[in-house]
């Protein structure tokens, strides 16, 4: 349970709705890398595509320049996961990689994944105006939409062109401030340790 929902562990093909499928393709260039969290269901037809929940797309590889995610939001009982998993590997893969990467996620701004994957290791989020996004469920448009607001994060370079493509779709935040502000505050704590 979360703030009184239900999470849904039952479905792991729930798609991006088309309109941000060709968002997400405008911004990189047309064509994405990789999509770590398809399904046989899913439009959006990256180059490299690891489908769940045959291929555990945390354990692959994501050397790849332009990568989109739309993971699982509930826990996955079977692999242990959950989507702290999924930020993580996106806030690690661009730092180490710099890879450029949009996760299609839940907004739960109060949750520690947000804060440290998030708010201190993206460049931007555009919160969607779509307030119940309605999700392709085994590629079709059920009509139902999400119990929960959802936003479109952004770990990359380019925050400009982020903003240009997304603006059409909520109100977009360029937060990279914050992952320097959080590197100055741990720089603080260590001296206060030392």
């Amino acid at each position: 349970m979360s703030a009184g929902r239900t999470i849904n562990t039952l479905s792991q093909c729930w798609g991006t709705p088309k309109k941000y499928v060709q968002a997400v393709k405008s911004f990189f260039g047309g064509t994405i890398d990789l999509d770590p969290c398809s399904n046989e269901y899913s439009i959006v037809q990256a180059t490299i595509e690891y489908r769940l929940p045959h291929q555990d797309g945390l354990r692959e590889s994501w050397d790849f320049k332009r990568i989109y995610v739309n993971p699982p939001y509930g826990k996955d009982k079977e692999m242990g996961t959950t989507i702290k998993n999924w930020l993580a590997k996106c806030a690690y893969t661009h730092e180490t990689l710099r890879s450029e990467i949009l996760a299609l996620i839940p907004i739960a701004s109060n949750t520690s994944h947000w804060k440290k994957y998030v708010f201190t290791q993206a460049t931007g989020i555009c919160f969607l105006y779509d307030t119940r996004l309605r999700f392709l469920e085994n590629g079709v448009d059920g009509g139902k939409g999400a119990p929960m607001a959802c936003a479109m994060v952004y770990w990359g370079a380019d925050y400009a062109s982020f903003y240009n493509v997304f603006i059409e779709y909520g109100a977009v935040v360029n937060i990279s401030h914050l992952k320097n502000e959080a590197i100055a505050e741990d720089r603080t704590q260590l001296k206060l340790v030392v």
